[in-house]
C-alpha cells in the first residue's frame, strides 16, 4: 500500500524543497498504531522544519507536521481499535519523528489522546498544538490562583495561533481580556473573540528602562518573550502570574529579578510536547468545554497539503492569523 505525504529532502548543497509525493507504507517508521490522518494543521515549528535551513528536523527525507487528528487502522496496543478517532500533538513528531502531513502515520500508542466527544478531527486540529498550549496555560494560570475577579488578563502575540485560542478560551470564562497586537487590521477580529481591550504592540514593546510599574494585570499569557516579556513582568499585580507559552520576540529575556521579590511575580513555563499524559487528557476535556466552537471556526485558515509550504514561509513571517487547518486528503 502507498499514501500520499509532503516529503521534504535535502540536497547535497544543503539546500530544502518539498514536494507532494506518493511514499510506501513500508517506509513508516516503527510504532504499535497506524493512524488514516484526516486532518493536520500548521504551528511555527512546521514553518522551522519546512524553512530554508530545515529547522529542527536532522534527517531527510522527512514528513513534517507535529499534529494529526484521524482514525485508527491498526493497532498492537489494547487501548486503541481500528475506527477509533484520535488525536497527536507533541512527543517531537513532524521533528525527530515522521508527522502529519500525510494520509497515513504510525506512532507509538502513547503518544495520541482519543479524541474528545463534542470535537472532530477537523474541529481538533483547528486547535492544534497551539490550542493545546493555550489551555495548558490557562490552566497553569488558574492553578496559581487566577479567576475571573481578579482582574484583566493580557494575551501578547492574541492574533496568532495561541494568542487566538487563549483569547476566545479566557473571554468564555468570564475573564476581561487585553489582546495585543502589532496588526491594527486585527483589531476587529480579536474583539469578536472576546477580547474586551485591544493593546497596540508599541505601549509594549520598548525595554523595560524600570523594574516595576504600575500593577495592571492580574495574568497573561504570553507568547512574545523577549523585552515585552519583561516589559509585561514589571506590570504584573502582586502575587500575579504569567505563563510563558513562546519566544517570538526572542529567546532571551533582559529582565530583573525585582518583580519576583517585591511583587510575588511567578513565571511558569509552558512545555506542551512533553506533557505527561494525564494533564493532555485533562486539557483537551477543558478545550472540548470550554472553547467556543463557533469562535474556533472563525479562526480557520483551510488549506490542501501543497500549500503548507508556503503558508510555513508565511508563519515565520508572523503573517498567519488565527489556525491553518490542513485537509491532507485535497
Amino acid at each position: 500500500m502507498s499514501f500520499r505525504a509532503l516529503l521534504v529532502t535535502k540536497a547535497e548543497d544543503g539546500s530544502i524543497s518539498a514536494a507532494v509525493e506518493m511514499q510506501d507504507d513500508t517506509a513508516l517508521p516503527a510504532g504499535e498504531v497506524t493512524v488514516a490522518v484526516e486532518y493536520s494543521t500548521l504551528n511555527y515549528k512546521d514553518g522551522l522544519c519546512l524553512g530554508p535551513g530545515g529547522g529542527l528536523v536532522r534527517t531527510y527525507p522527512h514528513i513534517p507536521g507535529i499534529d494529526f487528528a484521524g482514525s485508527v487502522e491498526h493497532s498492537d496496543d489494547p487501548r486503541y481499535a481500528p475506527g477509533d478517532k484520535v488525536v497527536l500533538t507533541g512527543w517531537r513528531v513532524g521533528e525527530a519523528h515522521w508527522g502529519g502531513y500525510a494520509t497515513r502515520a504510525r506512532v507509538k500508542a502513547d503518544w495520541l489522546v482519543p479524541l474528545p466527544a463534542g470535537l472532530t478531527t477537523r474541529q481538533a486540529m483547528a486547535v492544534g498544538t497551539a490550542g493545546f498550549t493555550a489551555m495548558l496555560a490557562v490552566m497553569a494560570l488558574e492553578d496559581h490562583g487566577l479567576t475571573p475577579g481578579n482582574g484583566p488578563v493580557l494575551v501578547t502575540g492574541a492574533a496568532g495561533g495561541v494568542g487566538s485560542v487563549a483569547t476566545a478560551i479566557l473571554a468564555r470564562l468570564g475573564y476581561e481580556v487585553a489582546a495585543v497586537t502589532g496588526r491594527p487590521e486585527t483589531a476587529d477580529y480579536l474583539s469578536r473573540l472576546g477580547a474586551a481591550r485591544i493593546v497596540p504592540r508599541a505601549d509594549l514593546a520598548e525595554t523595560v528602562k524600570r523594574p516595576l510599574e504600575t500593577e495592571v494585570w492580574a495574568g497573561c499569557v504570553d507568547a512574545v518573550g523577549g523585552a515585552m516579556l519583561a516589559r509585561v513582568l514589571g506590570q504584573m499585580r502582586y502575587g500575579a502570574s504569567v505563563a510563558a507559552v513562546g519566544l517570538a520576540g526572542g529567546s532571551a529575556l533582559p529582565a530583573s529579578v525585582v518583580p519576583f521579590l517585591l511583587r510575588g511575580v511567578n513565571l511558569l513555563g509552558i512545555d506542551s510536547v512533553m506533557c505527561p499524559t494525564p494533564r493532555r487528557l485533562q486539557a483537551w476535556q477543558r478545550i472540548a468545554r470550554d472553547l467556543p466552537l463557533d469562535l474556533l471556526e472563525s479562526m480557520v485558515q483551510p488549506a490542501a497539503l501543497a500549500e503548507v509550504p508556503a503558508l510555513g514561509a508565511a508563519i515565520l513571517k508572523g503573517d498567519v492569523q488565527g489556525r491553518v487547518v490542513v485537509d491532507v486528503n485535497a
